[in-house]
């Protein structure tokens, strides 16, 4: 009979091997877009990528995507310190509202502002519904960030005559710099990856003519879509060049003293109702008003809503359980054994959230097209792009309970002679099973909402409530009367 640890060894290697099975179909996407690239041929990605309209779409998207990053580092960080430093009336209320636009398209932040006023329009329209809508990916990260940081070091400060500004700046920002960081990425790729809230701002990006290239020049697309990817990828090196700070504090911090606002508590939370009322209100109060004109309502029969909504949430749900299905042997991969390969491995699993929407869906399409025919135009692909395209998401949720849950505990599973898989099952999965659901729920989510892979992948005459909508917008009475490619 085996040993427990020669078992344990066993299983490890397994794990390792499913793991590297699951990387390599996360990074396919990549190898399948440098082989529709290849067959355009180099002239014709040289004649793509060296046009003029080519530079003018990378400094668009560049400089929106800084201003993006930016904004909604100053408004994160703000709100992040706010709520957890302060003394901030309703307290537990703010931070319920402001992680709530992370939850509304940003196709609909967008169709509202322009509903709003039709001139609206450019780099500041499109800037102003991205920061609206990102800055939660800040916020969130960084608030726990400071939940988790010992306050004994501010308060160190303070009693060596530091002022609060200056606190901020040699205590308080460092120790929340990593968090900071990792949100700014996340913000930066969803910019880079937006479609939806640029073509009704009429601000256009690489991702905006690659979904127009696609429907007239597939190759073209193909080529377009390289330099996004390696831009997309430049922004998730970002995570891995800033250093990270760790500590070797063993015991759980005590509750922060939060600061007095007193007369500045007015300012702040006007500042606060404000932007609640930008990101959520305002968009949320459009869309309802048009619901309310029943005479001029452009929205689908109710029927057609309906079956929309059933397809969004199987889609989702299908899509989030595969996420999670594929995330659990790869967080695994580090648990009992860490070497420089497994740990790398597990990296480069990240690599999708750097692949917008539209260029995984082009991927899949190509795959589907030269080598399972039978594919294209199903519903699969539209669950295999979801899964893809959020498997990140879940990764970051799982790897937070596999880091808590005690590897001993399998050890002496196994001694009392339980087999790995009686063990996983009965010890190490309840452990995991918070992640497992934090996961579900994230990728669900964020699925919901997609809108340019559910385009280009979804069978003809099925909808979702995104692809429902995008048509919608346009028929509205007050909708852009320009022309918007759909």
């Amino acid at each position: 009979m085996l040993s427990a640890p020669r078992r344990g060894r066993g299983h490890g290697r397994a794990i390792l091997a499913l793991g590297t099975c699951i990387a390599a179909l996360l990074l396919s996407p990549l190898a399948l877009l440098a082989i529709d690239a290849h067959t355009a041929g180099w002239s014709e990605i040289h004649h793509v990528l060296f046009r003029a309209r080519s530079l003018l779409l990378l400094r668009h998207t560049v400089l929106l995507t800084l201003l993006v990053v930016l904004l909604a580092a100053v408004l994160g960080v703000a709100t992040a310190w706010c709520t957890e430093r302060t003394r901030l009336p309703a307290r537990r209320l703010w931070t319920v509202l402001l992680v709530l636009p992370v939850a509304i398209p940003d196709d609909v932040v967008g169709y509202a502002w322009h509903t709003y006023d039709p001139n609206m329009s450019g780099l500041v329209a499109a800037t102003l519904v991205m920061t609206l809508g990102t800055y939660p990916l800040v916020y969130l990260p960084v608030a726990a960030a400071l939940r988790r940081a010992d306050p004994a070091m501010q308060e160190t400060a303070y009693s060596l005559g530091a002022g609060r500004l200056g606190t901020f700046w040699r205590v308080t920002l460092p120790l929340i710099r990593t968090a900071a960081v990792g949100g700014c990425v996340l913000v930066a790729l969803t910019a880079i990856a937006e479609y939806g809230t640029f073509e009704i701002v009429r601000y256009q990006t690489f991702t905006t003519e690659i979904f127009t290239e696609f429907q007239f020049n597939s190759r073209a697309a193909a080529a377009l879509s390289v330099p996004l990817v390696c831009l997309a990828l430049l922004v998730l090196a970002v995570d891995g060049i800033v250093p990270t700070r760790s500590s070797t504090r063993s015991v759980p911090p005590r509750s922060p003293s939060r600061a007095r606002l007193g007369w500045t508590a007015v300012p702040i939370v006007l500042g606060l109702v404000a932007l609640v009322a930008l990101a959520i209100g305002f968009p949320v109060g459009t869309v309802v008003y048009w619901m309310a004109q029943s005479e001029h309502t452009t929205l689908p029969a109710a029927a057609t809503l309906g079956q929309a909504t059933w397809n969004s949430l199987i889609y989702s749900a299908l899509g989030a359980s595969s996420a999670v299905l594929l995330a659990l042997p790869v967080a695994l991969i580090a648990f009992r054994h860490s070497s420089a390969f497994r740990v790398g491995l597990q990296r480069s699993t990240y690599i999708p959230l750097a692949l917008p929407g539209v260029v995984v869906a082009l991927s899949l399409v190509y795959f589907a097209t030269h080598y399972a025919f039978g594919l294209y135009q199903t519903s699969a692909l539209v669950i295999v792009a979801y899964a893809i395209m959020h498997f990140p998401l879940a990764l970051v949720c799982i790897r937070a309970s596999v880091a808590q849950a005690p590897a001993r505990l399998a050890d002496v599973g196994q001694s009392l002679g339980r087999g790995p898989i009686a063990v996983f099952m009965r010890v190490t999965l309840p452990l995991l099973a918070p992640g497992l659901l934090a996961g579900f729920c994230l990728v669900f989510l964020f699925a919901v909402t997609e809108l340019t892979a559910t385009l280009l992948l979804a069978p003809i005459g099925v909808q979702t409530l995104a692809t429902q909508f995008w048509p919608t917008r346009a028929r509205s009475p007050m909708a852009p009367r320009h022309h918007m490619r759909s």
